[in-house]
């Protein structure tokens, strides 16, 4: 193939590189913002079916949005109210053992004693060495400035999801009718098919993952502050643990498993390292895993999302490695959209050949 104009087609190429660049750098430096948004439109296609659930029944678009929002908003500010004491008793009581135990402990050397004994494999005077070079380094004040940053950073990124969710869930109708107005006359219906099937099963997904989430949470806190303390004694932070199931429960496939490890150990530390409690709620989440995927799961997200196990696992993993824990909660409603244009375009149109 001969070029005519050489220079001006590797200028045109120069400039598709540059601009190419361009955006990628732009893509990159919005790269938070476009999270915030990611998760703020996610949330808000897995409150739109409670908004149409309340519409259905005679209720006024506004009024429901209204309803749901305040509703969310309402229980989820309830459990913060709830939590913020014991996370700030459990806060002062750690202070007082330090103060009152470890430190005096590690001057006469009773701390590293006991440790030694109870706790072999562990590198007692290693972590101590190396707390105190942490604590003694002129960077530790700059690393606890960070620290607080980003927890400001990231209440503030809340924030935000919560203000964009809020309008998301309010002009989402106006949203889709925009976006329906730039596909072609002749295809819009099919388009507007497809998308209504994505967004309902985004919606489900959601509102799937949340009650796999509450049923870990409700069941944890009946079991820790109701049940186990029969023959265990009194689980300390019931509720706090109980909370830290439900958030777990809420990332797919390892969120459970996490929250369990973490729970786990919060008793080891809390109940003056009880190894039967340890050993009983070890037993009781290993019993709940198996029951959440073979009974709980596959009843309650077989009604959400219709994929099969083998892509589910593909799918998180995929979403995890590239956006984190939120390419891990969107990977399987993505995973779902894609199984839908597949079998819904791409195998009729393969039938047509």
């Amino acid at each position: 193939m001969k070029i005519q104009h050489p220079f001006r087609t590797a200028l045109f190429a120069g400039l598709g590189v540059i601009t190419a660049l361009v955006i990628g750098g732009a893509v990159q430096s919005l790269s938070t913002i476009l999270t915030y948004v990611g998760a703020a439109l996610f949330l808000a296609l897995g409150l739109d079916p409670l908004v149409t659930w309340l519409e259905k029944h005679k209720v006024k678009r506004p009024i429901a949005i209204l309803i749901t929002l305040v509703g969310v908003l309402g229980v989820f500010a309830g459990l913060v109210f709830a939590l913020i004491p014991v996370i700030v008793e459990q806060v002062g009581n750690l202070i007082t053992q330090i103060n009152d135990v470890v430190v005096p402990g590690i001057q006469d050397g009773s701390f590293v004693e006991w440790a030694n004994t109870y706790i072999p494999w562990l590198d007692v005077d290693g972590i101590i060495d190396q707390a105190i070079a942490t604590v003694t380094n002129p960077d530790f004040l700059g690393g606890l400035l960070a620290v607080g940053i980003g927890i400001a950073g990231g209440l503030f990124g809340g924030i935000i999801v919560v203000i964009l969710v809020i309008y998301f869930v309010a002009s989402l109708g106006s949203i889709k009718r925009g976006i329906y107005q730039f596909v072609p006359a002749t295809k819009r219906a099919r388009f507007i098919d497809l998308a209504e099937q994505i967004a309902d099963s985004v919606g489900r997904y959601v509102i799937g993952q949340v009650t796999l989430a509450l049923c870990n949470g409700v069941a944890s806190f009946l079991v820790l502050s109701f049940i186990f303390p029969i023959w265990t004694g009194p689980i300390k932070y019931a509720a706090l643990l109980a909370f830290i199931a439900f958030l777990g429960s809420l990332i797919p496939l390892v969120g459970t498993l996490t929250a369990s490890v973490v729970i786990i150990l919060s008793v080891y530390l809390f109940n003056d390292f009880s190894l039967v409690a340890v050993i009983t709620v070890g037993i009781w989440y290993l019993l709940y895993m198996q029951i959440e995927a073979y009974v709980l799961n596959p009843r309650i997200m077989a009604r959400a999302v219709k994929v099969p196990g083998v892509v589910v696992v593909i799918a998180a993993l995929m979403g995890g490695t590239l956006l984190g824990i939120l390419g891990a909660l969107i990977a399987i409603p993505v995973a779902a959209a894609v199984q839908l244009i597949i079998r819904e375009v791409v195998v009729p149109r393969q039938n047509e050949l």
